[in-house]
């Protein structure tokens, strides 16, 4: 099997996710930090082209509006940037929409995007469902991400099961989940991340519940 051709995608690790409305409930967020710096390096070790996201907003939006505190950067994060990295700026949801993200993989031979950041319920989610149309394979790193608790006319759920739900959830189809230190161990022997299927979890979703 050819090995995966891999860039890691960081998305949104904007002070919103930590200080702000948003603050990441589920993993502990100052632990997907770590995770996502880990990533960085492992990918900056292994040559893997990485691409840092930022979300913005327009003037007078309640959040990430360019320029303001919560719109930066985590400062770990901004300290840990390498010059050479692609930085992108977006205001949908998924990397790819508005932004010549696709264009920059296919420049650098990438088959496979690694996603770690903010958030799982809306940008990675986004980015993981749209990599499909685009051809490219996706992996995300389940510790190195993060959901929050909501709640609206639809319903409530927790940040924890939101969380594990869209694990589950993109496992079964979008991409291939993974903690940061399995994503390692492949990266270090070169080796795609195993996936489930649609099929396969459906018939083990019914022998569980039965």
């Amino acid at each position: 099997m050819t090995a995966p051709r891999r860039a890691l995608v960081v998305v949104d690790v904007q002070q919103e996710y930590f200080d702000g409305p948003l603050q990441i409930h589920y993993p502990p967020r100052e632990e997907s930090l770590a995770n996502i710096l880990n990533a960085i390096k492992v990918a900056g070790a292994a040559d893997i082209p990485v691409v840092v996201v930022q979300h913005r907003m327009p003037d007078g939006a309640p959040v990430f509006v360019e320029g303001s505190a919560g719109w930066s950067l985590h400062p770990d994060l901004d300290t840990a940037i390498d010059p050479s990295w692609k930085r992108v700026h977006k205001q949908y949801g998924s990397v790819f929409a508005g932004t010549d993200v696709a264009e920059w993989l296919r420049a650098n031979t990438v088959d496979t995007i690694s996603i770690v950041g903010f958030m799982a319920n809306n940008c990675d989610l986004a980015t993981a469902v749209e990599a499909e149309g685009l051809g490219f394979s996706a992996e995300i790193l389940s510790d190195a991400t993060g959901a929050i608790n909501l709640a609206n006319e639809a319903g409530q759920v927790s940040a924890e099961s939101l969380h594990t739900t869209l694990m589950v959830l993109l496992h079964s189809n979008f991409a291939a989940v993974a903690t940061t230190s399995q994503w390692v161990a492949a990266v270090e022997s070169e080796t795609a991340l195993p996936k489930s299927n649609l099929v396969t979890s459906a018939l083990q979703g019914s022998a569980h519940w039965k």
